[in-house]
């Protein structure tokens, strides 16, 4: 009889390895598969958002692809933010900004701010935030169309004076009960400006080089 035990133990052994070793292998595999899943989800949720900044005939570019890394007080960051380049035939047609309103009234406000080649806004639209509901949140516009104010503005157009929310003697609305938020997006959205303004030959010197293949209509208009 003691023969036998160490012959079973090593089968079951081999069992339980060749078990452990099948399950680590489904894992890996369902793991792989939902990464990838996930990371496609992800792309196409920001085209989509980016897709709502620019409309699609007014670049032929992947803007995934002609991203860039930017770091200016005025983006309200001091660490890296993405920006996206467009292009029209080669051409700058515009650049969609990442920008941070540090000055939220329940915390810093997330925006994609798109400047068109001649620096007027192509449009702006929150990406996160923690607005209180039924007041600040009506930046997001799911909830309100205030944020469409901003599209056709520029730097000139209101004036300095009128980059500010009516209380304060600007041109954009306020909420009731809430202006800090408005307030917020506001200056961030302004300060944007004041970097493009500021950094434009740059901004378009990088997309003079880099990749301009050429986006299915499919996917840009997603």
């Amino acid at each position: 009889m003691l023969p036998e035990m160490p012959r079973s133990m090593l089968r079951n052994a081999l069992i339980l390895g060749l078990f452990a070793v099948a399950t680590v292998g489904v894992v890996a595999i369902t793991q792989q598969g939902t990464a990838t899943r996930i990371e496609q989800a992800e792309r196409e949720a920001q085209v989509r958002a980016l897709a709502e900044i620019l409309p699609a005939e007014s670049y032929d570019n992947h803007l995934l692809d002609n991203r860039l890394q930017l770091a200016d007080p005025l983006l309200g960051s001091a660490g890296p933010l993405p920006a996206y380049l467009a292009l029209k035939g080669g051409q700058p047609s515009a650049v969609i900004l990442q920008a941070i309103a540090p000055d939220g009234y329940s915390g810093s406000i997330r925006l994609l701010i798109g400047i068109h080649a001649d620096g007027r806004l192509a449009g702006v639209r929150v990406l996160a935030h923690k607005e209180t509901p039924g007041l600040g949140d009506k930046i997001e516009l799911a909830k309100s169309p205030w944020v469409l104010a901003f599209n056709g503005k520029s730097l000139s157009d209101p004036d300095e004076a009128g980059w500010a929310v009516k209380k304060d003697q600007g041109q954009f609305d306020q909420f009731a009960g809430a202006t800090i938020t408005p307030r917020a997006v506001v200056k961030a959205v302004h300060h944007a400006l004041q970097y493009f303004d500021a950094h434009k030959a740059e901004l378009f010197a990088r997309i003079a080089t880099a990749p301009a293949a050429a986006a299915p209509a499919e996917e840009r208009a997603q």
